[in-house]
């Protein structure tokens, strides 16, 4: 048997039972022997993959209902790929019922990220370089400083670290038996980035590592940008912001940094364009703004004789300075509001799904979209 190409694909994000990181993986396994094979993916499945069936496991970093695992695994003797089947993975809940049939299956709501891998194109695609722990090691993840400095800042790499919060991106939180996740654009970039890692003197021993091809930073997930007029804003608690158009709801969550900061500065009339998975609520999470028009800052203008700002005396009847008296007609003061026009903003590394393409150094969407 030869192992060729191992995937890592990241799928809907509001999935109910989806798996941590909304990931499944597929490898592509050639072999003479396809009976001998499939006796050997039986066992693999029942001494392996069948024991972890209704594990419940725990994350101090995410609040929603947790459940029981369900794993599944899929056999498919030729290589097949179905687009818009991938594509519906990636924007809504698949059911079970609905996936194309395998030469052969094993277990229960796996099977659907496990088809959806299979069936990806992978026309645009990434790396990541993983390592894997030694059995039963937890706690702290010990990686070597200067390695990893030198990971970030490798030409080749990408969200490896957040300059915002000082921090490297490449070990997972919580418990994971994950050590590290390495992206980069190219195979070699990986492969090169994780063996330094691995190597460097104060980096734990690991139990193994894996280069996979990915759909991380490729926009899969998102159509074309939607433009709107804005009717209304509300910000929320925690900081988060509600933008309504006419036909659409977006949301703005303060995690998106820049993204929510701005837009709890928009007014009626703006017109913005956004980018965005659509939620089970039908509303669209922010994941790239531009604000294409902003209706001008208005104000009245100051009083000519003694320099306060002068007020209404009511519908076209002109203004009037409340400490002098003085009267003129009703007009107002124009200027351009001070909120960055006409360029694509995303949210800083540590808060992008896994799907969502860094835009290029002009702040500028890139080729896919």
């Amino acid at each position: 048997m030869e192992i060729g190409t191992a995937r890592l694909v990241r799928l809907w994000p509001f999935a109910v039972q989806r798996t941590r990181g909304n990931a499944a993986v597929a490898v592509e396994l050639n072999t003479d022997d396809e009976g001998g094979l499939l006796t050997f993916l039986d066992a693999y499945w029942n001494d392996v993959i069948q024991p972890l069936k209704g594990v419940i496991e725990t994350s101090e970093h995410s609040s929603r209902q947790q459940y029981p695992s369900d794993p599944g695994m899929v056999w498919f003797s030729e290589n097949v790929v179905d687009s818009d089947f991938y594509r519906r993975g990636l924007r809504s809940e698949v059911p079970l019922n609905e996936i194309p049939p395998a030469d052969k299956s094993w277990g229960g709501l796996g099977r659907i990220g496990a088809t959806l891998a299979i069936h990806w194109l992978a026309v645009s695609k990434t790396y990541e370089a993983i390592a894997w722990r030694m059995p039963n090691v937890t706690g702290h993840r010990k990686l070597d400083e200067k390695a990893t400095q030198y990971v970030d800042d490798l030409e080749g790499t990408f969200l490896c670290r957040d300059d915002r919060l000082q921090s490297s991106l490449l070990a997972p939180r919580g418990n994971s038996p994950v050590l590290f996740g390495i992206r980069t654009w190219q195979r070699d970039d990986a492969e090169h980035a994780a063996q330094t890692l691995i190597d460097a003197p104060m980096t734990e021993a690991i139990s193994g590592w894996m280069v996979f091809e990915t759909n991380q930073a490729t926009n899969d997930h998102l159509d074309k940008p939607i433009e709107c007029i804005v009717e209304d804003i509300e910000t929320i608690k925690g900081g988060h912001v509600i933008i309504k158009s006419n036909s659409e709801r977006f949301v703005a969550f303060r995690e998106s940094g820049q993204i929510a900061l701005y837009c709890q500065k928009l007014q009626p009339g703006d017109v913005i364009e956004c980018l965005g998975l659509r939620a089970p609520d039908q509303s669209i999470h922010i994941e790239f703004l531009r604000m294409k028009k902003l209706q001008p800052q208005r104000r009245r203008p100051m009083c000519p004789v003694c320099n306060k700002s002068m007020t209404s005396m009511g519908t076209n009847q002109g203004i009037r300075c409340k400490k002098c008296g003085q009267i003129s007609d009703d007009v107002w003061e124009e200027t351009e509001r001070d909120l960055p026009q006409h360029e694509w903003i995303q949210p800083p590394p540590s808060s992008r799904r896994h799907l969502a393409k860094q835009l290029d150094k002009d702040q500028t969407l890139q080729n896919n979209m």
